[in-house]
């Protein structure tokens, strides 16, 4: 492949965020192409094709951008790819009792996998993406590290934790340095559309947050009816299906008991959900699997971190113990509310991610008859 050392594949969203990170890279003398992804139609999941993330009016921004930039753009049709890699998962993991993470998905099979494959057809040496986070070499070991970006409000290191060493050495994110103002003070400068769009906070094929009634719709069946168990196995109500509720919720249960009770545990088998008080919500240990590491080859032996268990969740002070070439055991110094399946669990030190994985089980210490044995690095 005959690259070129200052060119670059643009990843458009059609928000403010990746418009600027075009612009500075064009600003930096880079040969720039502009992309975006179509991920599904949004006639086909029931939903105002103007109205969701991803829409067709994320796309009429993005190449508006583009033209005001004087560089070629067009559209990638990932709608197949999104499907099976991102929305057949999502229901897949719900079903099985998880709660997934499509939007980490999304940058692990289309954003960071897909773009990078279009941008090698091109002959074009990076990918740009409006992340906020930064990428540098570590000289003593060589390895790229993925860093928080300088803007803590907006860091988004959390979310791009399974970037391999290749992948960020052809990635860039402008944005990394700079705080949320100005990359809309740049935007407003320079006439973008999009200067004052609003942040996407939703999922984009649930942008009304109503994961149950998209269970049912994308399979294509109602959700089998259940029971409710308290705390001791006593049935306190019926539920609408098991998949349609996630660890630590407490609005929409429909029962009234006298005081709040949360979801702490669903056994899909049974199709049974528990619910009781919040103490049933905090545990001290989890494992994860499905591990990406950055800052290190791999865990050879124990290693004391700061967690983050959730995206824009405080991290948290933890030790990581290796299970296995791709298992890991994280005990947190004080018990966490909410760990949950299928969630992304990301170790830092400092501003530096080390790795991270998809949190798998979850308990208490007293559970787990294991040892800490040798040195915390």
């Amino acid at each position: 492949m005959n690259t070129l050392e200052k060119s670059a594949l643009i990843a458009m969203s059609g928000g403010v965020d990746s418009s600027v990170a075009a612009y500075l890279t064009l600003r930096e003398g880079f040969r720039t192409e502009g992309a975006s992804m179509r991920l599904f139609h949004s006639e086909d999941i029931g939903r105002n094709p103007y109205k969701t993330c991803c829409s067709q009016r994320d796309l009429e921004d993005a190449a508006e951008v583009a033209f005001r930039l004087d560089i070629p753009f067009e559209v990638l049709d990932f709608t197949a790819e999104f499907r099976e890699m991102v929305m057949d998962k999502f229901l897949r993991v719900y079903q099985e009792g998880g709660t997934p993470n499509p939007c980490l998905d999304c940058n692990r099979y289309l954003k960071f996998d897909r773009l990078f494959r279009t941008a090698e057809e091109k002959g074009l040496s990076y990918v740009v993406t409006g992340h906020y986070a930064r990428v540098e070499r570590d000289p003593a070991s060589g390895r790229y590290l993925l860093k928080k970006a300088l803007d803590p409000g907006k860091d988004q290191s959390y979310v791009l934790y399974m970037l391999s060493q290749e992948q960020l050495s052809r990635v860039r994110f402008p944005l990394g340095g700079l705080p949320k103002a100005e990359v809309r003070a740049i935007a407003e400068g320079l006439g973008f559309p999009n200067a004052r769009k609003k942040d996407s906070q939703d999922i984009c094929f649930v942008p009304d947050g109503d994961y149950p009634a998209f269970l049912e719709k994308y399979r294509g069946a109602p959700l089998p009816p259940g029971d409710f168990l308290d705390e001791a196995g006593r049935v306190l109500g019926r539920h609408r299906g098991a998949a349609a509720y996630t660890l630590g919720q407490r609005k929409g249960l429909g029962l009234s008991l006298g005081a709040p009770v949360y979801v702490f545990r669903k056994d899909m088998a049974r199709n049974t959900v528990s619910v009781g008080p919040e103490r049933l919500l905090y545990s001290d240990t989890l494992e994860a699997e499905e591990l990406n590491w950055i800052a290190i080859p791999g865990l050879e032996a124990p290693l004391r971190v700061k967690a983050m268990t959730r995206y824009r969740k405080p991290e948290q002070d933890a030790a990581l113990l290796p299970l296995g070439k791709d298992r890991v055991r994280v005990r947190f110094d004080a018990p966490q509310r909410g760990l949950t399946p299928g969630q992304a669990v990301v170790f830092y030190r400092g501003d530096t991610v080390v790795g991270g994985g998809t949190i798998c089980r979850v308990g208490n210490g007293e559970e787990t008859p294991e040892t800490w044995e040798g040195p915390m690095t």
